[in-house]
């Protein structure tokens, strides 16, 4: 391995510290709230994955995903009040981010089938940065290219002809 790819390289150790962090950060949450909830952690890529799984109901997900995201974000503030570093943590509840990665593969192959039938750009709905990312890389395996446009929260993704 060269040294710039030493250096691209994900530290797991950190990462497996983000993820300790985090999973007793969301368990102290869960027994503050009295929530039943286990706790997975793992790396996926370049980022610590913690998952609360065994809920019953969808109060930690919220419409669409918007209570998901806060815990997130908190659970971000927490790692790093820990370690000083930004962290690119993803929370998942329940299996929600998994249903929608699916949804939003769905879609974004969908939408790349009509813009390379129609000959016309299309826009989504407003997404959350982890939705339009999924929704670029259905588009890009497709062949054809996307943009995000607008600014937060309102931003959203563009798929273009070819």
């Amino acid at each position: 391995m060269t040294e710039a790819e030493q250096e691209k390289a994900p530290d797991l150790n950190a990462l497996e510290q983000e993820g300790e962090i985090a999973a007793d950060y969301v368990e102290g949450l869960l027994d503050i709230a009295d929530i039943d909830g286990d706790i997975d952690m793992d790396v996926e890529g370049d980022r610590a994955l913690v998952s609360v799984v065994g809920l019953k109901g969808n109060e930690l997900v919220g419409p669409g995903g918007e209570v998901l995201e806060a815990l997130q974000e908190l659970t971000r503030l927490a790692v790093h009040r820990q370690t000083g570093e930004r962290s690119r943590l993803m929370l998942d509840v329940a299996g929600y981010r998994e249903r929608r990665r699916a949804e939003l593969t769905k879609l974004g192959t969908e939408i790349a089938n009509q813009v390379r039938e129609e000959g016309e750009p299309k826009a989504l709905h407003p997404m959350t940065p982890f939705e339009r990312k999924i929704v670029h890389d259905a588009v890009a395996a497709a062949g054809l290219r996307s943009e995000s446009e607008g600014e937060e929260p309102q931003r959203y993704v563009v798929v273009l002809p070819a």
